[in-house]
């Protein structure tokens, strides 16, 4: 039991991995879940899936302060504590050269990417505190360690939330609040699909068996392998681990 009796924050929770990371922490002893995102339907279907009264759930676009601030409350409100903030949603954007990106997009993706995980942090970190320090973890990509052609606007966020978490990682230490970013490969679910027919419309799975050849374990990440190390990054093993990047990429990086 892992997490038994903490409180946690899962944003993007009705995506993979935001469901699978919320299955791990109910069964690791989780004594709360509350689950964001900014689709009320599918935030639905996953609680249904989930089936469990320790999740509940909350609508909310992680751009606008107001709706973040609200969620922090919410959970603060309904659990009495926060312990674990999982910053994980985000948006991929679309595949376009630089020179075609389209500025609406391109702003939707930091606000997303980046500010989403600042107001996160800006919002949560007093909960965490009054709680006696807890831990943030960050989804990020392997895209915020090396360049992708094509993908200006997601690859700048990704570098962006590695110089959030390690300034939030030196601010919450005082109040024993860790902060640590994943650095994923690519994951097979949703975003990868958007992602594989984007870079070739109609022809998804061609670009799939090419970034497969890419990563030297051969194929791309399961939606539980990451929450298996949020887990970890989530509970007391990790307790002198703070202001770190865990790549998780089946050497994709190597």
């Amino acid at each position: 039991m892992e997490i038994k009796g903490k409180y946690a924050i899962i944003t993007g929770g009705a995506g993979g991995i935001g469901e699978a990371t919320a299955k791990r922490f109910l069964e690791e002893g989780a004594a709360g879940i509350l689950l964001v995102d900014l689709n009320k339907e599918n935030l639905r279907r996953v609680s249904q899936e989930l089936t469990d009264e320790r999740v509940i759930t909350f609508a909310a676009d992680i751009s606008k302060s107001e709706e973040v601030k609200a969620y922090t409350d919410y959970a603060k409100e309904k659990f009495g504590q926060i312990d674990i903030l999982f910053l994980n949603a985000g948006y991929e954007g679309v595949v376009k050269p630089l020179t075609e990106y389209p500025e609406d997009i391109f702003d939707q993706v930091l606000a997303v990417n980046v500010k989403g995980v600042w107001l996160g942090m800006k919002y949560g970190f007093p909960h965490l505190q009054n709680s006696g320090g807890g831990s943030v973890i960050i989804t990020s990509s392997v895209a915020g360690l090396r360049g992708t052609a094509q993908m200006m606007a997601y690859t700048s966020s990704k570098h962006a939330t590695i110089g959030a978490m390690k300034v939030a990682a030196l601010e919450g230490a005082p109040h024993k609040i860790r902060v640590n970013s994943i650095h994923p490969s690519p994951v097979d679910n949703r975003m990868m699909r958007s992602l594989e027919e984007g870079f070739a419309p109609g022809a998804g799975a061609e670009v799939k068996s090419g970034f497969e050849k890419m990563i030297p374990l051969g194929r791309y990440a399961k939606n539980e392998e990451i929450a298996d190390l949020a887990l970890f990054l989530a509970s007391d093993r990790s307790r002198f681990i703070t202001g770190a990047v865990h790549v998780i990429d089946g050497g994709f990086c190597v």
